[in-house]
């Protein structure tokens, strides 16, 4: 067990985290979550040992290996697939030692390498660095013709050829694209160690975690199952903690009244000063923490007729060298469209000519002449002035607006009252990224192109944005490696591959069932078809939101039963455990028995409507 006994960290004088405790199994993965600058960071530091506790202690098994992605990425002359490889120390000196070791310490030798896998290791190597992105051209390039964020990709490479025992990865997907972060999720699944992992993507801490250990207000709570469950146990928690603290309110208010009534009457004041005593032991619920600053809300743009962009075999670059060709595609106020394909093949590249940064080198880029673009991209977040104030920084960008309008908009993302005055350099990278999106609407844009726009953003404010995007009324285009942002907001795909952007036929489940195995990108793609005859925009947005709406509901439907099974299945064989040992009371567990089948074929039922629902629906 890896456990947390009380502990505390204090960081410039103030305690980030105080009185944690915690026991972690060896083997699963635990989803470490909590709102930005909760400490989940320096909580996962302090698991790796490389900062000291101010109180408390974390007990670690004697033996086994602790394995932590750091955030500074490797730099050197040696290649990917050397560093990957070098990675494993014992076997790199075993290697060395192995060329002149004496006759009786050389079986030693090739005893420990085949018990650590040392001569599979190689292929291993090159196996791991493919899965996140690096063809055998690449794995062959030193590390500084990289950039950092490919670097980063060589380092959780690096670790994952290791496998250590603990495995602590701190939003190890951040630097990855679509179809390696899938890779990732696959490979975690039948990792046979504990994995701590601090993600803010809800679709890998429902695949991956089993259990969830929130973060808040300094303290730690362990729940069993998925971000999904933890969710709904988290909100139950709540409620339960909101009764308390009204029912505690009610009690608090009744012990006044008394004492109030009582105090000065001889007959009545003993009973008075025992009910004092007791309003004072009377310990107070503590409120449920939130977040008020959570918003986002993007204007709504004047109605444009369609199209609002047509591209007509297209040509696309960089110094003369394209990088796409016969590019065909149409954008609708009513489109909401997701750009998928591995990193390097062009997405950005497909996005920047959508919005007129880049020109057409052949072919025909069309656009109408009153359409207004937003364009989010990382490099914003951090170029804003770290010295000026959300106030001032919108100000700058809305020229010649009233102070009134310039607050209206920093209002629809959060920044009221003092915090449109606090300076930038003292905010979260998640306050600093919804800040930039505040800019680029500002306008009320008829088309919004979201380059990565998830990556300082927590799970709550990434349910935001989605929530926001679903209320917007013109067109959208996303590249993101957030599989629930892509599935929850888009109404089609477009596979960036090869020099080509073509439509993908499937929703987000057949891109990664084909990024998993399936058939190569070019394979799978058909010609596409010749356009159909459009129906009336207003009803085509009408008819897509429903079904984002109604498929929504149903996969939480099928979630929601799928985990209800899993618990009361769970629960049944604990309880026929029991049954089997010695002194058992039958009659009782024989009741609760069947008590649970009920309930499991309820949830069965459940899951078999719902699913069939969903079936229908995506047909």
């Amino acid at each position: 067990m890896l456990s947390l006994t009380d502990i505390t960290i204090r960081m410039g004088g103030r305690a980030i985290i105080s009185g944690a405790s915690a026991t972690l199994p060896l083997r699963g993965c635990v989803g470490l979550v909590g709102r930005n600058g909760a400490g989940k960071s320096t909580l996962m530091k302090a698991l790796a040992g490389v900062i000291d506790l101010d109180g408390g202690r974390i007990d670690r098994p004697r033996a086994a290996r602790i394995g932590w992605l750091k955030q500074d990425a490797p730099q050197g002359s040696a290649s990917a697939f050397d560093t990957v490889l070098a990675a494993d120390t014992e076997r790199a000196a075993l290697l060395a030692e192995e060329g002149g070791a004496a006759p009786e310490r050389l079986a030693d030798i090739h005893e420990r390498l085949i018990a650590i896998d040392a001569y599979t290791a190689p292929a291993r190597a090159a196996r791991i660095l493919k899965g996140l992105g690096f063809d055998e051209a690449m794995q062959a390039r030193p590390l500084d013709s990289f950039s950092g964020g490919w670097r980063m990709r060589v380092a959780l490479a690096s670790l994952l050829f290791t496998g250590p025992e603990i495995l602590l990865l701190d939003e190890p997907s951040n630097h990855l694209d679509l179809e390696s972060a899938l890779w990732l999720e696959d490979f975690l699944l039948s990792y046979p160690g504990l994995i701590v992992l601090i993600s803010h993507e809800r679709d890998l801490l429902n695949r991956v975690a089993n259990q969830i250990l929130h973060l808040e207000a300094g303290k730690v709570t362990l729940y069993t199952g998925n971000y999904d469950a933890f969710e709904r146990l988290r909100a139950e928690r709540l409620a339960q903690l909101e009764a308390a603290r009204a029912a505690q309110a009610a009690q608090r208010a009744k012990l006044q009244d008394y004492i109030a009534r009582n105090s000065a009457r001889a007959s009545t004041a003993k009973q008075a000063q025992s009910r004092a005593k007791a309003l004072a032991r009377m310990q107070p619920v503590a409120e449920a923490v939130t977040d008020p600053g959570l918003t986002f809300d993007f204007p709504s743009p004047a109605p444009l007729r369609p199209p609002l962009v047509t591209l007509d075999q297209t040509e696309v670059g960089y110094d003369g060298k394209p990088v796409l060709r016969q590019l065909d595609l149409r954008l609708d106020p009513d489109d909401r469209l997701a750009l998928v394909g591995r990193n390097g093949n062009g997405k950005t590249t497909l996005a920047r000519l959508l919005i007129g940064q880049l020109p057409a080198m052949a072919g025909a880029r069309s656009a109408t002449g009153k359409l207004k673009v937003g364009y989010f991209t990382q490099y914003q977040v951090e170029e804003l002035d770290r010295d000026a104030t959300p106030l001032q920084h919108m100000t700058r960008a809305m020229k010649g607006a009233s102070p009134g309008a310039v607050r209206a908009q920093l209002g629809r993302f959060g920044f009221t009252g003092s915090a449109a005055e606090q300076t930038i350099g003292t905010m979260s990278g998640g306050e600093r990224a919804r800040l930039a999106l505040a800019l680029v609407t500002r306008d009320a844009p008829h088309l919004i192109v979201l380059d990565e726009p998830t990556n300082h953003l927590d799970i709550d404010a990434r349910q935001a944005l989605v929530q926001a995007l679903a209320g917007y009324d013109g067109a959208v285009v996303v590249v993101s490696h957030d599989r629930h942002l892509i599935e929850a907001t888009a109404d089609r795909l477009v596979l960036v591959d090869g020099g080509k952007a073509r439509p993908f036929d499937g929703s987000i489940d057949d891109y990664e069932a084909m990024v998993l195995g399936g058939p190569a990108p070019q394979a799978a793609q058909a010609p596409p078809p010749p356009p159909a005859p459009r129906e009336d925009p207003k009803e085509a947005r009408r008819k897509a939101a429903a079904r984002r709406e109604a498929t929504q509901a149903l996969r939480k439907a099928v979630t929601t039963a799928e985990q209800r099974i899993a618990r009361l299945t769970a629960e049944r064989d604990g309880l026929d455990a029991r049954l089997a040992l010695a002194g058992a009371n039958v009659p009782a567990l024989m009741k609760d028995r069947g008590r649970l089948d009920a309930a499991l074929a309820e949830a069965e039922a459940a899951w078999l409507a719902a699913s069939e629902a969903l079936d229908a629906a995506l047909d």
